[in-house]
């Protein structure tokens, strides 16, 4: 891959990531804070969490991270959320469109949650963050089926029949 996929893949899910945000407009406070079965304990939750991996991983590739992370409980509502996100996609994109071929062969020097050491190459983790956050919006999917939302469709071949709809 080059960066020209990295930039079509991000553009990707930074359209994923408005769809479910939309799709949590469709329910009311409580029930986006409800408690849940999942790997995280509620809409908000899941949501927040794949908000605070794209910063995570913002912050190691630029070698920024300090180890915290955001708290879910800080965003009452799914406007927190979204306004907190717009900077932070804003930061992920403007890095991403910033990328040269060479760069995504660049290798990575991060820690995880726990201390331990890795070395991979950027493409890798450009890659792995796009399916972490499909993995959790599918999720979310299920959750506000729970609670009696609407989801809406992120798959891949839907951004890309919307953007080529769009020309």
């Amino acid at each position: 891959m080059n960066a020209e996929d990295f930039r079509t893949l991000f553009q990707f899910n930074a359209w994923a990531n408005h769809r479910t945000m939309g799709a949590c407009d469709s329910v009311n406070a409580e029930a986006f804070t409800k408690h849940l079965t999942g790997s995280f304990p509620s809409v908000r939750d899941t949501l927040v969490h794949i908000m605070a991996v794209e910063r995570i991983w913002l912050d190691r590739w630029l070698g920024t991270w300090d180890g915290s992370f955001l708290r879910a409980d800080s965003f009452p509502d799914v406007a927190a959320v979204r306004g907190k996100w717009a900077r932070i996609e804003d930061d992920l994109l403007h890095y991403v469109n910033g990328l040269k071929d060479d760069d995504v062969n660049r290798i990575v020097l991060h820690k995880n949650s726990q201390g331990a050491e890795f070395r991979m190459p950027l493409w890798q983790l450009l890659q792995h963050l796009v399916n972490h956050g499909t993995y959790h919006r599918g999720q979310i999917t299920n959750q506000l089926r729970e609670v009696g939302g609407t989801p809406l469709a992120t798959d891949l071949v839907a951004f890309y029949r919307e953007r080529d709809a769009a020309k």
